[in-house]
């Protein structure tokens, strides 16, 4: 699948280096995967939530969430926010 943008996983783990290898580790796995729907995405990620037509990633614990929009006709994963739980608890994104 191909991830749009690394820049925004990046820019993460710098600000928060406890979750870097775990979003090193989602990055790897769904850039060599090949998803049709969401039932096979939650087969890799089983706590995975769709979530206002967004697709809600929970990493590291459960210490950040990776909000995306997957288009899995065209195999591409659009990364909307990278945020910390307490940040996502706020809902602020789903008002963007």
């Amino acid at each position: 699948m191909h991830i749009i943008t690394r820049k925004r996983i990046v820019d993460f783990a710098n600000k928060y280096p406890n979750c870097s290898s775990a979003l090193d580790s989602w990055y790897r796995i769904l850039r060599y995967s090949t998803v049709s729907n969401f039932s096979e995405l939650r087969a890799i990620f089983p706590s995975a939530d769709q979530v206002e037509g967004l697709t809600v990633f929970n990493i590291g614990g459960n210490k950040a969430r990776l909000i995306a929009a997957i288009h899995y006709n065209t195999q591409r994963l659009y990364i909307r926010h990278i945020l910390t739980h307490s940040e996502y608890d706020k809902n602020k994104w789903k008002k963007e």
